[in-house]
């Protein structure tokens, strides 16, 4: 799922590419896309594009009259950028908004369809599809701590919920509880201020450094053309069984239906190997305490 790095340069290109321009027409080619009835997607057409803005993990794209057309790409929703007169784009595209200035495409993998696009007039319309997390990189580490600690989660639970911190999910979680040597299963009541401190310096470092590496790629390639939660550069997510890039330590992982936790039990957890539901409910006796029984 693209997260607050990503949908920040989303908005940052379209804005640029786009900005100022005139909303020509829309092409809805799913109807299960749109999830609102009023007002009328029609009434979008003819609008100014006076702004782009990011709402949590969604792009919302301004324009003139307080009209909001608000796109959330979900785990595998991706927007492409094509210069007018270019060829079309082939299957797989559920809408197209053409604009004076180039056409913005939206496509989603797979055979789910869990993206989605509400269009809604006025400030408070729009307010109503905010989840309500904090942007922390806006506040300090007083709000942090306080939404951190409101309810006793694990951390890994507690960034990834868009109520309590806005933009974070599974993969930038993952490189968050790394960098603050935090345990992702640690409850968030637990942590001391010490703890805390450390987790708001790794969030704001983690985010902030992403945002600049993926900022650079897409203005030398004029888009974003590689959104992706597996990178290469990254220190556990999707590394599993990959040394830690501090330590050495095989990278560790814990299965969760569609989503899974990594890990490095040496940085982390003090080398405890954490249960996983599926291997550890099988081996029993056998699964292997510590990282260096592993």
């Amino acid at each position: 799922m693209p997260e607050l790095p990503d949908i920040t340069v989303y908005v940052e290109r379209l804005q640029a590419l786009a900005g100022g321009s005139t909303l020509q027409r829309v092409q809805l080619l799913n109807p299960f896309l749109l999830r609102t009835a009023l007002p009328p997607l029609a009434e979008a057409e003819g609008r100014c594009l006076v702004g782009v803005e990011r709402l949590g993990k969604r792009v919302v794209l301004v324009l003139d009259g307080e009209f909001f057309l608000v796109i959330h790409l979900m785990v595998a929703g991706r927007l492409h950028w094509r210069l007018p007169g270019a060829r079309p784009m082939g299957r797989g595209v559920l809408a197209q908004w053409v604009f004076e200035a180039g056409t913005l495409a939206l496509t989603e993998a797979g055979s789910k369809r869990m993206a989605s696009l509400h269009c809604v007039q006025g400030r408070a319309a729009l307010a109503a599809l905010d989840p309500g997390g904090i942007e922390v990189e806006a506040g300090g580490l007083a709000p942090f701590s306080e939404r951190l600690r409101a309810v006793n989660q694990t951390l890994k639970r507690a960034l990834t919920d868009p109520h309590r911190f806005s933009g974070i999910g599974n993969a930038y979680s993952d490189e968050i509880l790394h960098r603050a040597r935090l345990s992702p299963m640690a409850r968030t009541q637990a942590l001391d201020n010490t703890q805390v401190k450390a987790l708001f310096d790794a969030t704001l470092a983690v985010m902030g450094e992403w945002t600049a590496r993926l900022r650079a790629e897409a203005e030398a390639a004029g888009w974003p053309v590689k959104v992706t939660a597996f990178r290469p550069e990254m220190a556990v997510h999707g590394r599993f069984g990959q040394p830690c890039p501090d330590c050495g330590a095989p990278v560790q992982r814990i299965v969760h239906g569609d989503h899974e936790v990594n890990y490095c039990a040496r940085c982390q957890t003090d080398g405890r190997l954490l249960a996983d539901r599926v291997l550890s409910r099988l081996l029993k006796a056998d699964w292997p305490k510590s990282i260096d029984l592993f």
